[in-house]
């Protein structure tokens, strides 16, 4: 039987097994292989900056000596806007220069990124703390979840922070809006991603989700 779900905060020993789970689970919980090859340049977009500039907002679940799943947080959002500019610049650079060896599926993201990806990015607000995680599927679930949002709620509060918010993937049941309500948070905008048009029937979309800490950090029971 595998033993309990340990979360802790992140410690920089963790940040290949963080880089690993995040393309473990880049494509709706899935590998993130069919629809971008490249997993260096994936990791580095959605990690870097959290595990390298501020690891201290990061917490993890570890359950028999194994990363199976993170919350990826910001209390410095103009820090991280800084940083992106750059960053981004530097992932174009790098992407530009592998283009011509990527395979059909991957090409197809790049261009979805350069195209569309902005305009499906639903608004959110620029000076507010934020968080996304992922978890791998045998650790899914509203516990899990809410165990690692309470202890970056917990974080924030304790840095005397008022709101967060976050951007979460939705389609069917899974991370549903009615979810993230029983938290006590509430759905400001909402857009499809269209590229999973390709790989999925069913339309995908990226919500804007957003709580004011001084009601309480979350009320849910853990049954």
């Amino acid at each position: 039987m595998p033993s309990a779900a340990v979360i802790r905060p992140y410690q920089s020993s963790d940040r290949a097994a963080v880089r690993r789970l995040c393309c473990e689970t880049g494509y709706l919980g899935k590998a993130i292989d069919p629809v971008f090859q490249d997993r260096e340049l994936f990791a580095d977009y959605l990690t870097k900056f959290y595990t390298d500039w501020e690891p201290e907002s990061t917490f993890v679940l570890e359950q028999d000596g194994e990363l199976k799943g993170y919350l990826m947080g910001s209390r410095r959002p103009f820090l991280q806007q800084f940083y992106n500019f750059f960053h981004n610049l530097s992932l174009f650079a790098r992407g530009a220069f592998r283009y011509p060896r990527y395979n059909k599926a991957s090409k197809a993201f790049v261009r979805w990124i350069l195209l569309n990806a902005w305009r499906e990015v639903p608004a959110a607000p620029r000076r507010v703390p934020h968080f996304h995680f992922n978890l791998l599927p045998e650790v899914q679930g509203l516990v899990r979840s809410r165990e690692l949002l309470v202890q970056f709620l917990h974080h924030l509060r304790a840095h005397g922070e008022k709101k967060v918010f976050g951007q979460v993937v939705t389609f069917e049941e899974r991370r549903g809006a009615k979810v993230f309500e029983r938290f006590g948070f509430r759905v400001v905008e909402k857009k499809e991603i269209t590229k999973y048009r390709a790989h999925r029937d069913e339309p995908v979309y990226l919500c804007t989700v957003i709580k004011d800490l001084d009601d309480g950090i979350l009320a849910e029971s853990t049954s």
